[in-house]
């Protein structure tokens, strides 16, 4: 009798022993739970991550990106060369112009001690000392004015813009003139083509 007592006994602890190792699942649907997320979960994030990491910007159907603008637009140059008739005072930017584009981030707001535009007091000393230093000076930069010779703008158009500034300020300067050198061109093209006509007609 010892003996099947020792076996009930066995079952007894096997049985204790299996309850206390039993883990959080318990029932069937719990089991399905955790195999969902346990795979399913890691699984639709990868693909999800994958899928932001590949989206990209893709050429429509039909489109290859070798269209004419696409191309011009890849292998266009870096820079550019506008090329102007220095001949032709009517082509060049007025005064004003120039100041909008170049000048009035600094003469409009009187930013870095520049005159402003108009005030009588502050251009009074400047225009004082003529017409040609304060070209020289925007030419060559005063200051904390750095020089606007050689930019956007001809020596001619900045020479207008000058104008402009100090005739705000209470001068009374002159529009300048297009350089010797240049309206020379000017009369030189005027009469070229005069010449090949009258040798046409010999």
């Amino acid at each position: 009798m010892s003996g099947t007592q020792d076996h009930a006994n066995a079952q007894d602890t096997h049985a204790e022993g299996h309850d206390a190792h039993e883990g959080p699942i318990k029932t069937p649907k719990q089991l399905i739970v955790a195999v969902f997320f346990a795979f399913v979960i890691p699984i639709v994030i990868i693909v999800m991550l994958a899928n932001y990491v590949s989206s990209e910007i893709k050429p429509g159907a039909g489109g290859t990106g070798l269209e004419g603008e696409a191309v011009a637009a890849r292998i266009q140059p870096v820079g550019s060369i506008e090329l102007k008739d220095l001949t032709n005072a009517a082509a060049m930017k007025t005064g004003e112009q120039v100041f909008q584009g170049q000048c009035a981030a600094c003469h409009a707001t009187g930013a870095a001690g520049a005159p402003k535009l108009g005030d009588h007091d502050a251009w009074g000393p400047r225009v004082k000392t003529g017409f040609d230093t304060l070209v020289h000076s925007a030419l060559k930069g005063k200051g904390n004015m750095g020089p606007q010779g050689g930019g956007d703008f001809s020596d001619f158009e900045i020479s207008r813009a000058v104008v402009y500034m100090a005739n705000q300020g209470g001068a009374k300067f002159d529009e300048p003139k297009l350089p010797a050198a240049a309206a020379s061109g000017a009369d030189a093209g005027a009469s070229a083509p005069a010449a090949p006509a009258s040798a046409a007609s010999q």
